[in-house]
């Protein structure tokens, strides 16, 4: 049968290349995730700025004895002293300190400080003038100075914590061309970025002859239990952006929810495709039976020759899954979902699971669409073939139930998330959904049929009558037809609208809290905390406040031990934080209290969203962590309310200023008196900005602009996993429709000889396509609405997802309009034989 299987390859030819343009994109995308998702694992980040260091000491940005995995915001600096410790360590040749702040240059835009000893860290290397020796001294590298026009010698402004600073330029640097990095005295730079006694990361250069590896082993155990980590190799790069740890993380679950969507797509076109494949043979399947071939015999031979299919296909693919995976990777890093530093790493395992799911879905999708014909018996064989009786079975209906109720589980799950986790869950249940409409598929496409039957008759006539009875005769065939386009529209919408759903909460939770009219920011990223009385005492000034947004914790009572272990330890709460200056809050900001008062958060204290503070009392210590780590206990002065999932505690901005990463006010919200409009207010405050050298006033549109970005980036990576994944389902959508209508040939060739003309058969065919636009509109709607009504639930508060209308209008029009447009060129493609012709068409 396996001499029969590969001589019978070249006799179906279209049934073959569908199923192997299947095949071969499914692994592409499956094996693609998967180097997506072990390069996630890896979290590689290459150095760039630390790149002459072999081995790196930084903060362990991980926060430990922790049941999950949670990882610091805020970077965690260390104690200047540990860099002595480290330099007496056995192996050591030196250790280098390394600091860095934002500043702006006068003629150079935004710049990163350092302290002049790290620039061998990099390597720098002077190529004009003389190292910063002395206070007032600069250094710029070579790039920077040749784009700001600035030569040795020159006097140049420096703004950094919203103080200018006059300096010379003693000398000029070579260094990485794209780099923005000026370089001051060791001991001035600690100064004026307001971290001395504090370091970033410390650089470890080993004596000469020693191994980088046995050294980094000495410095991590003379460290000890310090929040330190010590770092090698790709890793280094982590030490030069933090976000790699925290945003890098977020690679895994991204690549898992991406490839288990594209997994399941796959699993579902490559069935559905390989089914309808086999489907059409059931004449050849019932003529091999009324011979004497065995049901065994029937699923080795279609066995068989799904193997060779699957094996060339998923060969093919291991070569551009890879760079499909590489190509992943820097869409997600230019969007700004994680950070560009991330190296793609992947080895064969990605592959390996790529194939192996192609393999294991060819296989098992051709021996299920194979137990039809080995299980029809030898008499009933040609009539099996004809009428397709068996057009449903109990397996089916079993598995359809089980995927309704796990879709109405995940759809309850849905609605009981909060709003920005809700798609989480709801992306999941779309794909069960899926499943469970395209199990249950026939029985709506017969029910659809049933009741269409007539009215299409008709409409249509004989074409439309006929149509209706072939669709009738063999539902099987028609439903496996419908299935992609159930995936692509189904898909489509759900997708799309759960994006807009998202980004509408976001933008309404965003609006609800804005109440001012003019914000003031600065171009060296901050403000110092004094300047809010400042503006607060400014004409036409109502109210300000300082905001300096990051991310807290808050920890159980019981402290954690590292007894406790990984696995065992309790788990903080996760929350934002907002650092305030209580007054003029509640004027610039919609933050109400539920219990207590604002007005009392001054020192240490806290104001909890109500449903974190439920077990607690105004009055009570509550145990917290910073963005950077550090441990405080504040005092509980008063809830507030807010959107679920969008909750924000509040603390006063002077317990934040110095642990996040700028020191500094990020931003002042500025509310305008009675009878002074927002422009008079901005021109107003625009006359203290001639005063204040960086000081930037604008409208709320800054604020509205830059939370419209973060949407912008989170909405380019739902329409990128999207355009793969639903593009793969169009595919598909083509692949099947093609199929099935020139596999009809001998069918259409009949009807001429009877007498039909060709635009007889043509309306024939258009009402068929119809059928299957509609019946595969009807479970895509399904589909989507059964996603999108719990999650609009939980994020809007209403059954109507956000979202304009046009998407379902431009979704709905292109699935029936590319369902029909292929149809129709496959058939007239087909009738362009003559009917004489079948004769010769072979079976």
């Amino acid at each position: 049968m396996i001499r029969i299987a590969l001589r019978t390859l070249r006799f179906h030819k279209g049934g073959f290349l569908a199923s192997f343009l299947a095949l071969f994109a499914g692994a592409v995308i499956v094996i693609g995730s998967g180097g997506l998702l072990e390069t996630g694992i890896h979290n590689a980040a290459p150095p760039h700025r630390l790149a002459a260091a072999p081995v790196v000491v930084t903060g362990d940005q991980n926060y430990r004895y922790t049941r999950q995995e949670l990882v610091f915001p805020e970077r965690m600096r260390m104690d200047a002293a540990l860099a002595d410790r480290i330099a007496k360590v056995p192996g050591v040749g030196s250790a280098v300190q390394d600091i860095s702040f934002p500043a702006a240059l006068g003629r150079g835009g935004t710049v990163t400080g350092h302290g002049w000893s790290s620039a061998k860290l990099s390597p720098y290397r002077l190529t004009d003038g003389t190292s910063p020796t002395a206070d007032g001294q600069i250094v710029l590298g070579r790039a920077l100075a040749e784009r700001a026009g600035v030569r040795t010698g020159e006097r140049i402004r420096l703004l950094v914590h919203g103080t200018e600073h006059g300096y010379r330029v003693s000398g000029l640097a070579a260094g990485p061309d794209d780099s923005a990095d000026v370089f001051l005295k060791d001991a001035e730079a600690a100064t004026v970025a307001d971290l001395v006694g504090r370091t970033d990361t410390i650089g470890v250069f080993p004596a000469s002859g020693a191994d980088p590896q046995k050294v980094a082993s000495a410095v991590r155990e003379a460290v000890g239990n310090a929040p330190v980590t010590v770092l090698t190799g790709d890793d280094r790069g982590r030490a030069e952006n933090p976000d790699v740890v925290s945003d890098g993380s977020d690679l895994i679950p991204l690549a898992a929810a991406f490839g288990g969507l594209s997994a399941m797509v796959t699993i579902f076109v490559v069935a559905s495709t390989l089914g309808l494949s086999i489907q059409q043979r059931q004449r050849e399947m019932a003529l091999l039976r009324t011979i004497g071939s065995t049901p065994g015999q029937l699923r080795r031979l279609i066995l068989g020759e799904t193997l060779v299919l699957a094996v060339v296909a998923t060969g093919l693919a291991v070569v551009p899954g890879p760079w499909f995976g590489h190509w992943l990777l820097d869409a997600f890093a230019d969007a700004g979902v994680v950070p560009d530093a991330i190296a793609y790493r992947a080895g064969s395992v990605p592959v390996l699971a790529g194939v192996g799911t192609a393999l294991l879905t060819a296989v098992g999708s051709a021996y299920i669409a194979a137990q039809s014909a080995a299980r029809t018996r030898p008499t009933e064989a040609l009539a099996e073939a004809t009428l397709q009786r068996r057009w449903f079975s109990a397996f089916r209906l079993v598995v359809g139930v089980l995927c309704l109720v796990g879709g109405a589980a995940l759809a309850w799950g849905t609605s009981r998330s909060a709003g920005p986790d809700a798609a989480g869950v709801a992306t999941p249940a779309a794909m069960v959904w899926a499943a469970a409409f395209g199990l249950l598929g026939p029985v709506v496409v017969r029910g659809l049929v049933a009741v269409l039957r007539r009215p299409v008759g008709k409409v249509s006539g004989l074409a439309g009558e006929l149509a209706a009875h072939n669709a009738r005769a063999r539902t099987a065939r028609l439903a496996s037809a419908v299935m992609p386009v159930m995936l692509a529209s189904g898909l489509a919408i759900g997708l799309m609208y759960m994006q807009t759903t998202q980004s509408e909460g976001a933008q309404k939770a965003f609006d609800d809290n804005l109440r001012a009219d003019v914000v003031v920011t600065s171009a060296s990223g901050g403000l110092p905390l004094g300047l809010v009385d400042t503006v607060r005492k400014q004409p036409g000034v109502a109210a300000a406040s300082a905001q300096i947004p990051t991310t807290g914790y808050i920890e159980p009572d019981r402290p954690m031990r590292p007894a406790d272990g990984e696995d065992k330890g309790p788990q903080p709460t996760e929350l934002s934080l907002q650092g305030v200056t209580p007054q003029g809050l509640d004027r610039t900001t919609a933050y109400r209290p539920v219990s207590g008062s604002l007005a009392a958060l001054d020192g240490d204290s806290v104001a909890l969203p109500a449903r974190y503070a439920e077990e607690r009392r105004l009055g009570d210590m509550v145990p917290m962590r910073l963005g950077d780590g550090t441990q405080v206990r504040l005092k509980l002065v008063a809830t507030v309310d807010g959107r679920r999932g969008y909750e924000t505690a509040l603390v006063p901005a002077s317990v934040l200023l110095g642990h996040t990463d700028g020191g500094l006010v990020p931003q002042i919200m500025v509310r305008a008196a009675a009878g002074t409009t927002p422009a008079q207010l901005t021109e107003n405050l625009s006359k203290l900005a001639r005063q204040q050298p960086g000081l930037r006033v604008s409208g709320t549109e800054v604020l509205t602009a830059a939370r419209a970005k973060a949407d912008d980036t989170q909405a380019w990576m739902a329409y990128l996993v999207l355009g793969v994944v639903v593009g793969y389902a169009t595919l598909a959508l083509i692949n099947t429709q093609v199929l099935a209508t020139t596999e009809r040939r001998r069918e259409f060739m009949l009807q001429r000889l009877v007498g039909a003309t060709r635009r007889q058969v043509l309306q024939m065919m258009t009402v068929e396509a119809s059928l299957v636009a509609l019946a595969g509109i009807v479970l895509g709607l399904l589909v989507a609405v059964a996603t999108l009504v719990p999650l609009s639930m939980s994020v809007l508060g209403t059954a109507l997802p956000g979202g304009s209308p046009w998407i379902l209008v431009v979704v709905l029009a292109g699935a029936a309009a590319l369902t029909l447009a292929t149809t129709l060129l496959a058939a007239g493609a087909v009738l362009r034989g003559r009917p004489g012709d079948m004769a010769g068409i072979k079976e």
